[in-house]
């Protein structure tokens, strides 16, 4: 009777323009052939977007992710896939995850799910086949709108007026909701960033700090996942100017000391600072000529090319660094030794810490955006076989000398430099 009523009540009307942005994500081949095989699975079987693509839709945004809740349980849906042979892996099967592969296309499938219990991170889940159940374990009411394949919504908890509205209200009890899960408070500042068009309500912000303890109980992984959401988000901006949200990020981040710098930004970095990456902007939070970056690294689990891209910034900047350092000659070995990214980044770093445009290194950055690493012209083999120098030690030495040389000339080295260095 449940799943009857489902299909009748709580649903908002279908608007065009809702309806229209599902219909344009529906087109996609891989989606469509998604929906079929669970929709024909069995004569209750019943699949629809949720979350963030639904919110997104509403908003008239860009939808750049797709997420799917189904009333089948997730052995049920591995079942359903196979027999389309549709490729698939168990991404977390225990919390009623499958994720589906169609043409390099990965679709997040997750069953529905009540609460048996909660820790303040992790929760043991029941499934359901009722879809209210499933939204009310959900953390705000604009995250628990669903959508069929041609955009009619199921909207339990007005999710949708909430959103036109401008309103960020937890589904049930604030305090119950953050108490399962502490991610929650820093998700309520990015939904807040992106979407409020009120001040925080001072009974949340209370509950917020009472609960902020919670938050070491959290991974490092889901916590720097989560902020990176918020850094790539809109909604960013307005977390620069909004006190509260800032006090919170900085107790649950001490090491990002430097969102100051971010409110006082010159031209340049201003109309940039959307266009960055998440790394640069760490780099403009964390370093601070301490040794900040390496706790941030410890604490933080990054990948190692992130890390060492961090460690090349941090390490330019802990020597003394002034405006002579900025010529080509010197950035020449950054450039040729460390690569194109560390170059870039570290003027990238010195224009968003300037106080004012400068002119000459927003030109040495088109310069090196467009330069190629040069190949050194002499190696190991013109050495030995012009100047007898045999294998070994000294033919590496006189070799890096040479190499220094020519990138301290700008990537040009003459014939009677090469033979004083290979003679001396």
């Amino acid at each position: 009777m449940k799943n009857f009523l489902n299909k009748f009540f709580f649903r908002s009307n279908n608007l065009d323009q809702v309806s229209k942005k599902i219909k344009n994500i529906s087109q996609q081949i891989q989606i469509r052939k998604i929906f079929e095989t669970i929709n024909n699975y069995s004569s209750n079987s019943e699949i629809r977007y949720v979350g963030g693509c639904v919110r997104k839709a509403i908003n008239n945004e860009t939808i750049d992710d797709i997420d799917l809740a189904t009333n089948l349980t997730p052995h049920e849906v591995c079942d359903a896939l196979k027999k389309k042979e549709i490729s698939y892996y168990e991404t977390g099967i225990d919390h009623g995850t499958v994720t589906a592969v169609i043409d390099e296309y990965k679709f997040e499938i997750t069953s529905l799910r009540k609460d048996i219990s909660t820790d303040g991170r992790h929760a043991k889940v029941e499934f359901t086949q009722d879809w209210k159940e499933d939204a009310s374990r959900r953390d705000f009411t604009i995250n628990s709108i669903y959508s069929d394949i041609d955009g009619n919504l199921f909207d339990p908890f007005n999710g949708k007026k909430d959103l036109e509205n401008g309103l960020i209200n937890f589904i049930g009890e604030p305090e119950k909701r953050i108490q399962e899960d502490y991610l929650r408070i820093l998700r309520y500042f990015r939904f807040f960033s992106n979407y409020s068009q009120d001040k925080h309500k001072p009974k949340i912000i209370k509950l917020i700090k009472k609960n902020i303890e919670g938050i070491s109980h959290l991974s490092s992984e889901r916590l720097i996942d989560e902020f990176k959401k918020f850094a790539s988000s809109a909604g960013f901006k307005k977390l620069l100017n909004d006190k509260i949200g800032l006090e919170i990020i900085e107790i649950i981040f001490p090491q990002l000391k430097n969102f100051y710098k971010l409110q006082k930004l010159n031209y340049y970095a201003t109309k940039n600072l959307e266009k960055i990456d998440f790394i640069f902007l760490l780099s403009l939070l964390i370093i601070d000529g301490t040794d900040n970056v390496d706790y941030f690294i410890y604490k933080f689990k990054i990948s190692k090319k992130d890390q060492k891209r961090l460690k090349i910034i941090d390490l330019f900047y802990k020597e003394k660094v002034g405006v002579k350092n900025f010529t080509e000659k010197n950035l020449n070995k950054v450039f040729y030794f460390q690569g194109k990214q560390a170059v870039t980044d570290i003027i990238n770093f010195k224009l968003f810490n300037s106080s004012k445009n400068d002119k000459k290194l927003i030109k040495l950055i088109k310069i090196y955006k467009e330069k190629q690493i040069p190949k050194l012209p002499i190696g190991a083999d013109i050495l030995m076989s012009k100047f007898n120098i045999p294998e070994g030690k000294i033919l590496g030495n006189k070799l890096r000398i040479i190499e220094d040389t020519w990138v301290q000339n700008g990537f040009q080295i003459s014939d009677k430099q090469v033979q004083k260095i290979a003679k001396g």
